[in-house]
């Protein structure tokens, strides 16, 4: 049972810039590198351990379309990266925390709307919380609402999109979460170009994780891991770090 769940879909502040003052190469797309051994893969064994029975399948396929069907990007996590959420919140017994930080789109304004819909759909309305801000707006507040008891801490922060202030998004996440939680970064390996020196130069989503991954290095207060992945959407790979 999901205990509570707050989902930030977070957009760029007033005046629509991008949150990174690098160049443009930073809000431009990679192109994506996959193997067919890797979708061959997953497209075995994932039908095989989520068959239609399986609680919210008919929930999370709605969402998917609905998602698509609207005109929103094709930026879903792999689904066995999904479950793989999903069990990791059963291990908590429920999860508190899920930041999404998003970049303006020209479908910023219907994310909110739809992720109600799909919410609804599921029927967790009643277990989840959709704020809609800027993360520097949001994440103070609610660190604040932590520390005042309005809101139980934080078991598991998902920080994805805005790389450029990963650490930063870490950081917040980390003040509002309790001892032994989860604050996890979606996509640091960016297909190798995290190793890539001269690419953190010109691209603020290189430089961001790079930066995030040598500043929690440095944190003694958390024990982390990045781990590379390869499944049937891309090469990529997550940072997990464990509050102590």
């Amino acid at each position: 049972m999901l205990r509570a769940s707050i989902t930030l879909s977070i957009y760029p502040t007033s005046d629509d810039q991008p949150s990174s003052s690098s160049n443009k190469a930073s809000a431009e797309p990679y192109e994506v590198e996959q193997d067919p051994r890797w979708r061959a893969c997953d497209e075995f064994q994932f039908p095989h351990l989520n068959p239609p029975s399986r609680p919210y399948y008919k929930s999370i396929q709605h969402a998917l379309d609905n998602s698509l069907a609207k005109g929103l990007a094709d930026i879903s996590v792999a689904p066995s990266q999904g479950k793989f959420f999903w069990h990791f919140g059963r291990l908590f017994d429920h999860m508190d925390g899920k930041l999404q930080p998003r970049r303006k789109s020209s479908h910023s304004r219907d994310r909110p709307r739809i992720a109600e819909i799909n919410i609804r759909y599921a029927g967790l309305n009643d277990r989840i919380e959709l704020l809609v801000g800027a993360a520097a707006d949001l994440l103070p507040q609610l660190v604040d609402d932590v520390k005042q008891g309005r809101r139980p801490q934080f078991d598991f922060s998902f920080i994805d999109a805005d790389k450029d202030n990963a650490l930063h998004c870490f950081n917040w996440c980390k003040a509002a979460s309790r001892k032994r939680g989860v604050v996890y970064i979606d996509n640091v390996i960016r297909k190798g170009l995290l190793a890539d020196k001269e690419m953190a130069k010109t691209d603020g989503r290189v430089k961001g994780v790079r930066t995030a991954i040598e500043g929690i290095g440095k944190d003694d207060s958390v024990d982390a891991v990045v781990l590379q992945t390869v499944d049937v959407k891309n090469y990529d790979g997550f940072l997990m770090a464990i509050i102590k």
